[in-house]
């Protein structure tokens, strides 16, 4: 048994654990953050996927939007991410392709021309995405902030008709009633299910589309120099030098409560005591440490497969893949698409075209290549699978993964001139159940749990989104409200619960 007892103790060394550690390190608290794995970072680690090859990749999460600049500000990071040019590229037909410039330009504009000759498509992205930039500035303060109200928010924010579509109706109302072509509509359909199983008409899509849509006030979803490891680096330099103890191989097995404090027995048979316990971990895996009854959630609903390129494959349409991967390139992702395969997962079916979504993070940052494979033109690829639930491979889950891997694949091989297996140097793929068993997202959930609305309900009381049934236990993760995405926001949040009350 341990000695000493800390003021705090965090169960996982997520950038959360990382954020909220330093916080309250800072504020001259004594914490300990136990880290089951060899490793810390948990999803937003960098990792040499190959070995055979120098290239640290992003291995769960790939870009970086919601991660608040007073975090990064706050805590001195020295960690950069760098803009898009380019927003996204979305073919269509045999030989044609949507492209979209991070801010709109006479590019952008001659290609939705091209799409609809009478221009009403490019004016209804233009005025949509104005009217969610407009909510996401007004929105994105308050994310650091004790939860509002539904009412209080709404009456802060004071732009009710977006309010509406965003918050009190289903998405795929306002984007079939503001577009009519169904690649546009896919386009925007897309950050609506990221990780969310979810038909355009449930409103889970809704949360995950602000999400999407209001980090640091501008949405903008950028590449982090050096990948998401050199995040995590920062956030373990800032964290030690705070006086955090960080210990790895240290899985929590049982954690019990008091009115003395919190203790947490490890698999090693150490027992860690401390007057305050923060939940990195999910909220379901929390429940089991705890012997109380797990919330029931979403299955976690994404294929992630990270390949290592010989060099971009050419497309179709002839575009330079250059400019095509270099923002998020959509393949088979039109609105109708993605109800298609949403019933057919439903139902258990496979698609025999996943909608797929991808990057390429060394066009934007060649750095987490050595010189060597830069100077032989390789590039990664990271794939992000929509529509795929845990519930698809629970059978034959080697077959399913194998399934998976063709369907997505031959996705993308419908806009390419060649065969993307031509140009693969390599490359790995992780199924929900995958990530469940690498870094315990429940049914490899990527937020933990469903996502919740950044607002808690008139009459409910004053709340940081991070509170549970225990008062020394708190929800620092994803699995918070406000939780989902790289954000560090409930690490920020937990934290400032924690120092309300002491």
């Amino acid at each position: 048994m341990s000695s000493k007892k800390y003021d705090v103790v965090i169960i996982g060394g997520g950038h959360n654990g990382l954020v909220a550690a330093t916080y309250l390190a800072r504020a001259g608290k004594s914490v300990r953050i136990l880290e089951a794995n060899p490793e810390i970072g948990g999803a937003t680690q960098s990792v040499r996927s190959f070995p055979e090859y120098e290239a640290n990749l992003s291995r769960y999460s790939y870009l970086v939007a919601l991660l608040p600049d007073k975090i990064v500000s706050d805590l001195g990071l020295s960690f950069e991410c760098i803009s898009r040019e380019v927003s996204s590229y979305t073919p269509y037909g045999d030989d044609k392709g949507l492209y979209v410039s991070r801010i709109w330009d006479s590019k952008t504009e001659s290609s939705f021309n091209e799409l609809d000759p009478s221009g009403n498509e490019g004016r209804a992205w233009q005025t949509f995405y104005a009217e969610v930039a407009q909510f996401a500035e007004k929105i994105a303060p308050t994310m650091l902030e004790p939860l509002k109200t539904r009412s209080e928010l709404k009456c802060q924010i004071g732009l009710d008709a977006t309010w509406q579509y965003l918050v009190e109706e289903p998405i795929g109302k306002v984007i079939t009633e503001r577009f009519q072509n169904d690649v546009v509509r896919g386009v925007v359909l897309t950050d609506a299910l990221i990780g969310t199983f979810a038909s355009a008409f449930d409103m889970q899509a809704n949360i995950c589309f602000l999400y999407h849509l209001i980090g640091n006030g501008t949405g903008e979803w950028k590449v982090p120099k050096g990948g998401m490891g050199a995040l995590v680096s920062e956030l373990v330099r800032v964290a030690t030098e705070s006086g955090v103890e960080i210990s790895l191989n240290a899985k929590a097995t049982a954690v019990t409560s008091s009115a003395t404090g919190v203790t947490v027995q490890l698999e090693n048979g150490e027992i860690v005591t401390g007057d305050y316990l923060l939940s990195n971990a999910a909220p379901q895996v929390l429940a089991k440490l705890r012997g109380t009854t797990a919330p029931k959630n979403l299955d976690g609903s994404q294929m992630k497969i990270n390949v290592l390129l010989k060099r971009l494959p050419t497309l179709k349409s002839g575009i330079d893949p250059r400019l095509a991967f270099a923002g998020t390139f959509h393949a088979n992702e039109s609105f109708s698409q993605f109800e298609t395969v949403y019933e057919q997962a439903q139902a258990g079916i496979m698609p025999a075209k996943m909608p797929i979504e991808m990057y390429c993070h060394t066009l934007t940052d060649p750095s987490i290549l050595s010189q060597e494979l830069q100077d032989k033109g390789y590039q990664t690829l990271t794939l992000f699978g929509i529509h795929t639930p845990a519930s698809l491979f629970d059978g034959d889950h080697d077959a399913a993964r194998t399934a998976a891997l063709k369907s997505a694949l031959d996705s993308l091989n419908d806009y390419l001139a060649e065969p993307i297996e031509d140009v693969i140097a390599a490359i790995e793929v992780k199924t929900p159940l995958d990530i469940e068993e690498a870094i315990a997202l429940p049914r490899g959930n990527i937020f933990h749990t469903d996502l919740s609305m950044p607002f808690r309900e008139d009459g409910t009381a004053p709340s940081w989104g991070v509170e549970t049934d225990d008062l020394r236990i708190f929800i620092c993760g994803a699995g918070a409200l406000r939780g989902g995405g790289v954000s560090g926001i409930p690490g920020h949040n937990a934290a400032m619960a924690i120092l309300s009350n002491n």
